[in-house]
């Protein structure tokens, strides 16, 4: 084939490449045919799933500052899909437009070849006529072999013309990717997306201005709970569970402390996941047996009920020791004063974010709860508050912020029922309702780190999340 033949062929399989290309890929850069973005070998799927979750709401009463306090989800720029694959789309498209401004260039040089050996076709064609009717003064032979080149050129003439409008049809493509680049533009600055390094900076400065504005929250009022979420099942009917609020982010162990009485086996796990899958780290074995559910883990240290007694231990799990033991003087014990269930649960030992708690009754308060906040390292009774709520009715309480707050049953359609504050030294009757899901709670502990509530329910280990009602910290406070 003659070098014009060749160079025209290539041009024309440059064209169908191209065109094939922009049959196939159009649609889908567009969203014609799927709602999938293809990057390099991977899918990526626009989740519906996005947006923010409340933390807490926060007033002051008396009108100083009001806010809401909201914790976005981990990593929320990294999730936001709609934004990104918007930038990915717009990058092709302008990757693409480039493309297709380089195929316009070579399309519209070749173009001006193929118009200009097109004049010359038709002359010649026209000088063959001229040729033909004056052929007996020409040679045979000579004449001859012009005529088998010009048969050669004849079919090209209407691949000429199909060239003429594939190159058309290119300049359409052209304007084509010029305007969806343009209306792509106008939404990725309609959605605010515009540039996406700029929104994922705004979002971590306000994640910082959230955190500081969470460290002005003074204690919360519990206002819901919801839940539960199973963690696992394991165990017998009672028991405890349970993660040290004071721990750091990177310490999440986990103790586990089945049945209420006949026992000294404390169970480590490192994390959650390990005591989900039942991955053991550490066995305790305490130099006494415990009574009742009501241990709490406080700064590495288990605190627990001596068996038949009112004496409370404090257990180093670092060192294997006893390092405190001490009296709780008039507490009931040995199911004198229990909560609703039994199973030995006289005295209560919590913690949250003001310190250590001892919830038990008297005889001197004729059976009703007593509040007394005990010092972590000697447990010693820093100071009681005697609430007129009798210590048998109550199914669970557990302390939020100095407050404690006190379930009418163990049972199904249990709710919070009462509540009283050790800063005010008042009380009040309150509606707060929960799922019981499995029927029967033995423990039931408030984590401030976790802001959750940590259950065993039915031989069910479960966690309850808590709303909280905050009150904000200005600088004229004192």
């Amino acid at each position: 084939m003659s070098p014009p033949l060749r160079k025209l062929g290539a041009v024309l399989s440059t064209m169908a490449m191209i065109s094939n290309w922009m049959s196939q890929t159009l649609p889908s850069l567009v969203g014609l045919n799927t709602t999938r973005i293809t990057t390099s070998d991977t899918l990526t799927q626009i989740s519906p799933k996005e947006g923010w979750q409340v933390y807490s709401s926060a007033q002051d009463p008396d009108g100083r500052c009001i806010c809401t306090v909201v914790a976005p989800e981990q990593n929320l720029c990294s999730r936001d899909a709609k934004s990104r694959q918007l930038r990915q789309l717009l990058e092709k498209v302008q990757n693409m437009s480039q493309s297709i401004e380089v195929l316009n260039l070579r399309t519209q040089r070749d173009f001006q070849y193929v118009l200009k050996m097109e004049t010359q076709m038709k002359g010649l064609k026209a000088k063959f006529r001229q040729i033909e009717d004056d052929r007996k003064t020409l040679m045979t032979k000579h004449f001859q072999e012009l005529k088998e080149k010009m048969d050669e050129l004849l079919p090209l003439i209407p691949v000429l013309e199909q060239y003429k409008t594939d190159a058309k049809l290119i300049t359409q493509f052209k304007e084509e990717i010029r305007n969806l680049s343009t209306v792509l533009t106008g939404i990725q600055e309609e959605i605010g997306a515009y540039d996406y390094e700029e929104l994922h900076q705004r979002v971590v400065n306000l994640e910082t201005r959230l955190r500081d504005c969470m460290k002005k929250l003074t204690c919360g009022k519990l206002m819901k709970i919801t839940g539960p979420i199973t963690v696992k099942i394991s165990g017998t009917r009672f028991g405890a569970w349970m993660t040290d609020p004071l721990a750091s982010e990177k310490n999440n162990r986990v103790w586990y402390m089945d049945s209420y009485t006949n026992n000294k086996i404390v169970r480590e796990y490192k994390s959650i996941s390990d005591f989900v899958s039942g991955a053991e780290s550490r066995t305790y074995n305490l130099p006494f047996k415990w009574a009742g559910t009501n241990h709490v883990v406080y700064n590495g240290s288990l605190y627990f009920n001596k068996y038949q007694s009112n004496i409370i231990i404090k257990y180093s799990f670092d060192t294997g020791r006893v390092l405190a033991q001490r009296s709780l003087e008039y507490a009931g014990f040995h199911n004198v004063y229990p909560y609703t269930w039994g199973g030995f649960s006289d005295i209560d030992l919590m913690a949250d974010e003001i310190g250590l708690w001892a919830v038990y009754a008297t005889n001197q308060n004729a059976g009703n709860i007593v509040i007394s906040q005990l010092n972590q390292d000697t447990l010693e009774v820093l100071k009681s508050w005697s609430t007129g709520y009798p210590k048998r009715s109550a199914g669970e309480s557990f302390m939020i912020c100095g407050t404690l707050y006190v379930t009418n049953s163990h049972l199904t359609g249990a709710k919070v029922y009462y509540s009283y504050s050790t800063k005010t030294s008042t009380y009040e009757y309150t509606d707060i309702p929960f799922h019981n899901q499995y029927f029967h709670i033995s423990m039931l502990d408030y984590n401030a780190r976790d802001r959750a509530l940590y259950a065993w329910n039915n031989g069910h280990q479960v966690l309850f999340n808590v709303t909280l009602f905050h009150i904000i910290k200005t600088e004229d406070d004192t």
